[in-house]
């Protein structure tokens, strides 16, 4: 307001602000002129700044970083990583640094609102108003045959995998694998972003694959760096050189003719970026909201098929994209060369919390709005309605929540829509804050700084390839209930950095981690997860070093079903023994018996047994290699072999007394690789249908690829299932709720969504185990920042 240009006094008022998108820092930023205390936090990864932000700054371009090579921040929500860098976000670094320059703020990423902290803990932590602004959530998932094959992608898993993960940066790890055709699906400005970064995205991933590929071939062999690689997979790679290969001779050629690289018609002559929309182009959102967007994309080569409807995807002999087929505004059917069909078909609010939390009302698609006398209103579908209804619950001690942007029935939409949101609401929410006195918690930067941060306490090796990290995390920790799990990812800006003259950097930076939630101990404040190192990402938990900052964002997913005073079967089979510690030990709590057949492939592996002890009333260890494990229990038994013979065996009597009968189990968990859960689901109508009781219900703890993991909003954790009495299917989102009934898990869909970035992932376990290798060897390697 430039009337007035400072900020009120400190008015003693308190505010949690959810989501640091265009709603949430435009709103934090007026907060904080009002004089309030403002907490900001966002469920994505948010890393520093780098840098003191209350330093006096003479030229504002020394904050600039190249866009190429810039940090991901997180900062920005879709800002950050759902626009294309023809906008500078080089910005959002200025908008970050208004804010945090301002003694009554503070900010924490990696902390979803409804799993880490929700309404009571807020209202506990000393907060006087919850303000939501966590955006768009669940995106339009297209009913169609073949609709989740390997090279479907939501263009929201696309751009988040691009941008925040950081895979279209030279020196990270992250896997992102793009075939071309590309077809995006869709009108809106998603779309065309998705198609605009997808041409810019191919160049710099064949050209980096390449570069790695040659380092690793010079050094290994070219036989040892292809040795993992399926005849599908060889195939793919070969494409992927030749095409980087092309990409070079235009580089050279550009160089030795004075000009810029000319990429469009080789990316063109490959296939190209195709965008099918049903309507015209003229209709598209897209164009009426930007054209010039639209004009930049055909510029750069990016195609426009108007009048398409998307009728199914045809996959080839692997089980991958090949065509879209669609239908035309004249009734004739086409199909649209794709390798990679990404879907930009729009998406729902984030409304999550009212399924999480009861006393949260919805109004159709959108949170339910109140007025400033808590009547219920329904508000103006207008950007520019007459009178701001933001309110949408009131505490019965008068505190309140509201909500903005693309939650709310008048501002979704866009990012400028967001942020008029903010502008136009903030009065209400001072209004609703002075009408009460503010609460006696003085301190939430205090009280948030010591309950939602997160560093690393321990880390233990467990096996040769498993490692336990404990964690400080003490609003997790108390908020984790037996079946859930996290996301963990170390900060690029604390990640270690292997510098090598001639090919750049490589930052060993994680992509986000789903893991197991072993244990949690919230008297200490402590959070156990347990990584299983496959290479890549997995293999960095080893090197995270007491003390580090960390995000551990969770728990997430739904809690495992405890059910009380009855007889259940635990199946773990390796890493997935580790979730079963908590969730044994809770059944066994609600007076549950618990019968458990604990698997591994080799006596090496196993782990934790006094936990698993703890968690089971009997457990039969099961071993593929011999001579096998000795119980060192009485009641327990040990089986030579994979773990459906094992239960075979026991239910038979071939391993002597059942201290715990399986006729008696109720309810069977099975948590393990997606074959073991498979086999164990089929077994249970074959060879163990003797044994186990005609009315139990059986669920798996699906692993089905995850990213962002904050319920419904990136969906790269689509998972089909099929309804076995009728042969129906349907999508869900497996990192909402991990547990699924085994009968309906489809597992063969569920193994080629997991194979999707296949060849990116082994070349990069390669290249990180290169990396770690030359770390340990040349200490000096690893670069300053």
């Amino acid at each position: 307001d430039i009337r007035r240009p400072l900020p009120r006094p400190d008015s003693g008022r308190k505010v949690l602000v959810v989501g640091l998108g265009p709603a949430g820092f435009t709103l934090a930023h007026h907060l904080l002129n009002d004089g309030h205390t403002v907490v900001a936090i966002d469920g994505l990864k948010i890393e520093p700044l780098g840098f003191d932000p209350t330093a006096p700054v003479r030229d504002v371009a020394s904050l600039y970083e190249n866009l190429d090579d810039r940090v991901m921040a997180g900062f920005g929500g879709v800002a950050e990583y759902g626009i294309t860098v023809r906008w500078n976000k080089n910005y959002l670094k200025l908008v970050r640094l208004l804010l945090e320059r301002r003694s009554g703020f503070a900010h924490f990423g990696g902390i979803r609102f409804g799993g880490t902290l929700g309404i009571d803990a807020a209202w506990q932590m000393g907060f006087d108003h919850i303000a939501l602004c966590m955006g768009a959530g669940k995106p339009t998932v297209i009913d169609m045959p073949a609709g989740l094959a390997r090279g479907v992608r939501q263009a929201s898993d696309f751009l988040m995998a691009l941008q925040l993960t950081g895979a279209a940066k030279k020196s990270t790890i992250a896997n992102l694998q793009l075939r071309l055709p590309v077809v995006v699906i869709g009108g809106g400005l998603t779309a065309i972003d998705t198609a605009t970064e997808s041409l810019a995205y191919y160049v710099r991933q064949v050209e980096k694959f390449a570069a790695r590929h040659g380092i690793l071939a010079a050094e290994r062999g070219e036989e040892a760096v292809r040795a993992t690689w399926s005849a599908e997979e060889r195939g793919i790679a070969e494409t992927f050189l030749a095409h980087a290969a092309a990409i070079a001779g235009e580089r050279a050629k550009a160089a030795g003719e004075g000009r810029a690289p000319r990429f469009a018609p080789l990316l063109d002559a490959w296939g190209g970026a195709t965008i099918a929309y049903r309507r015209r182009l003229v209709d598209s959102p897209a164009y009426t909201l930007n054209h010039e967007e639209v004009a930049k994309a055909l510029e750069e080569g990016v195609r426009f098929a108007e009048g398409m409807t998307p009728l199914a995807v045809e996959t080839d002999t692997h089980g991958h994209a090949s065509f879209l087929r669609v239908r035309a505004a004249d009734g004739s059917e086409h199909k649209l060369p794709a390798r990679a069909i990404l879907v930009a078909a729009g998406t729902q609010p984030n409304t999550v919390l009212a399924r999480e939390d009861g006393r949260v009302a919805l109004d159709g698609k959108y949170f339910q709005a109140i007025d400033e006398d808590g009547k219920r209103v329904t508000p103006e579908r207008s950007a520019k309605p007459e009178t701001a209804q933001v309110l949408m619950h009131a505490a019965p001690d008068g505190r309140t929540i509201s909500f903005f942007g693309d939650l709310h029935p008048s501002f979704f939409g866009n990012v400028v829509k967001a942020m008029g949101s903010a502008r136009r609401g903030y009065p209400v929410v001072s209004r609703a804050l002075a009408a009460r006195a503010p609460s006696s918690t003085p301190d939430a930067v205090r009280a948030a700084t010591a309950g939602l941060s997160a560093r690393v306490h321990a880390v233990r090796r467990l096996t040769p390839t498993i490692v336990e990290v404990e964690i400080e995390a003490p609003a997790a920790a108390r908020a984790f209930r037996p079946g859930q799990f996290f996301r963990l990812q170390n900060l690029e800006r604390h990640a270690p950095r292997l510098a090598e003259p001639g090919i750049g950097p490589t930052l060993l930076g994680m992509e986000g981690l789903a893991m197991t939630g072993a244990s949690a101990n919230p008297a200490r404040g402590l959070v156990s997860v347990i990584a299983l190192e496959m290479g890549g990402s997995s293999d960095l938990c080893a090197h995270l070093k007491p003390g580090e900052p960390v995000v551990l964002m969770g728990p997430t997913g739904t809690p495992t079903h405890i059910p009380a005073d009855t007889t259940a079967l635990l199946v773990g089979g390796g890493l997935g023994n580790a979730v079963l510690f908590s969730i044994g030990a809770a059944l066994r709590a609600a007076g549950t018996r618990v019968l458990y057949f604990a698997g591994y492939k080799a006596m090496r592996d196993r782990y934790k047994i006094e936990e698993i002890e703890r968690a089971a009333d009997c457990i039969v260890w099961c071993c593929d290699e011999p001579p096998g494990f000795a119980p060192s229990r009485m009641q327990d038994r040990a089986f030579v072999g994979n773990i459906v013979q094992a239960m075979a065996a026991y239910g038979a009597g071939r391993l002597g007394e059942q201290p715990v009968p399986m006729r008696d189990a109720k309810h069977l968990i099975a948590i393990g690789s997606d074959r073991m859960m498979a086999a164990v689901g089929a077994a249970r109508h074959g060879v163990l249908a003797p044994f186990l009781p005609a009315d139990h219900t059986a669920i798996g703890s699906i692993n089905s690829p995850m990213q962002c993991m904050m319920k419904e909003v990136c969906a790269q954790c689509l998972q089909p299932q099929v309804d076995p009495a009728t042969g129906e299917r349907r999508v869900v989102f497996s990192c909402f709720n991990q547990d699924q009934a085994l009968d309906w898990v489809d597992f063969s869909a569920l193994a080629e969504r997991l194979r999707q970035n296949a060849v990116a992932e082994k070349q990069t376990a390669q290249w990180v185990d290169r990396a770690l290798r030359l770390l340990h060897a040349r200490p000096e390697a690893l670069a300053a920042e």
